[in-house]
């Protein structure tokens, strides 16, 4: 399947008085179209620093490299003209908190339309009457095309904000989390309406959330990040049921499981801060709070391995020279997600429903079947799509599971980033 998004080396650093913040460090993934990602990682990963680095709405400070390609088309080297086409009209945004991110003083009818009318989709009247035909799509009576945000309750202007999203036919929606500050029945709501839309007109989404229940329900792939990195990337039902690297088993044991009262009374932390990211980091830079660290660790450099059947990890331990640490012990067995022998052993693993199911949202019907362990069939290539030996998915050059392939680094970062108008005006953006 051809990739709709393409992004290669993508680093973001901001320019800061106390020093330059690398907070984005050599990010690559791809997206096809129909296809649902989830940017999962503690606050400061770098998780909304890469979305909106994707459209080009970071603020004046940051500077970004790398490859952005979008239809074929490279999103960081376009002129201004282009990438105006391109910001709402192909790709869009449901920003955070959309109290926020919607305009006080103007009714909704008119902040949906907006978009509408500036891309010379439709007169005045169809854009009206597309108008309504989004709001009642995501359910929305469309009377209320003429209330102001603050008469709306938080679920319906979160609502509304995807159908500002929806409003020019997007292939891509980034949905930078979409639920948050909602009680767990609107979230549930929300995420449905999410998920059908994708289904029914055939969207790429990246979805961005700290919250491992949320993405378990909506998205086809999960990429971990740590410190501006990608720690593990890979189909959602299988990073979650068997981690390929700490990190990721410690964000999902941080969800208590259903029925299991020892996790609930005595659920499990993560010890230490992240790195400082205007530092040179050698070597991995979860290894100082890392429970599976080696020595190794500490000096090897970090770069995705191919750890599955479309799956990648930057956690040594999927070579097969670190398998296991001198117990025997692998990478899942203390990190959670699975019981057993290593990274390639049984497939007794959580179900990833369990994971889900802590914030009474799990879609039980679509979740019983998410691929686990024991779906680990032979794979016709590597994640981007370029060919690659069976059963060892990775980058293009990768050949097998096995092989130490060709690594791939980066340096370079940035911090979160700020949001961007539905005109697509470059407020606050460096170019």
């Amino acid at each position: 399947m051809a990739a709709l998004l393409e992004v290669s080396d993508l680093a973001v650093t901001y320019r800061m008085d106390g020093g330059d913040v690398r907070a984005v460090r050599g990010v690559d993934f791809t997206l096809a179209a129909g296809e649902t990602l989830g940017l999962a990682g503690e606050s400061g990963s770098g998780k909304t620093t890469v979305a909106l680095s994707l459209l080009r709405l970071l603020p004046a400070s940051a500077r970004t490299s790398g490859q952005v390609l979008f239809k074929g088309a490279d999103v960081l080297g376009l002129g201004w003209q282009k990438l105006r086409a391109v910001r709402w009209a192909e790709a869009s945004v449901v920003f955070q908190g959309a109290m926020s991110a919607l305009n006080p003083v103007r009714t909704i009818g008119e902040q949906i339309r907006e978009p509408i009318l500036l891309h010379g989709q439709g007169s005045r009247r169809e854009a009206e009457a597309r108008t309504a035909g989004l709001l009642d799509s995501v359910g929305v009576p469309a009377r209320r095309q003429a209330s102001y945000p603050h008469e709306l309750s938080g679920g319906q202007r979160q609502r509304v904000m995807i159908a500002m999203a929806l409003a020019c036919r997007p292939d891509l929606i980034i949905a930078d989390e979409p639920t948050t500050a909602l009680d767990v029945i609107v979230q549930a709501q929300i995420l449905a309406l999410l998920t059908d839309l994708v289904r029914e007109q055939r969207l790429a989404m990246i979805v961005i959330s700290h919250d491992f229940s949320v993405l378990a329900q909506t998205c086809d792939r999960l990429a971990v990040m740590y410190a501006g990195r990608l720690a593990e990337i890979g189909p959602s039902g299988q990073l979650l049921a068997r981690p390929a690297h700490p990190y990721t088993g410690v964000l999902a044991r941080a969800f208590p499981r259903t029925g299991d009262p020892a996790s609930r009374l005595a659920p499990e932390g993560l010890p230490g801060e992240p790195p400082d990211l205007r530092a040179d980091i050698a070597g991995c830079p979860f290894e100082p709070r890392c429970p599976q660290a080696l020595a190794a660790c500490r000096e090897r450099e970090v770069m995705l391995w191919p750890a599955g059947p479309r799956r990648e990890s930057a956690c040594i331990r999927v070579l097969p020279e670190f398998a296991g640490d001198a117990d025997g012990t692998a990478v899942a067995d203390v990190t959670g997600g699975a019981h057993a022998a290593g990274l390639t052993g049984s497939a007794d693993a959580v179900n990833v429903a369990e994971v889900a199911d802590t914030a009474g949202m799990a879609d039980e019907a679509r979740l019983a079947g998410a691929p686990g362990v024991a779906d680990h069939a032979p794979a016709a290539g590597p994640a981007t799509g370029a060919p690659g030996a069976p059963g060892a998915p990775g980058r293009a050059g990768q050949a097998a599971a096995t092989s130490a392939a060709a690594p791939r680094t980066a340096a370079g970062g940035s911090a979160a980033g700020g949001g961007a108008a539905a005109r697509g005006e470059p407020a606050a953006q460096g170019e």
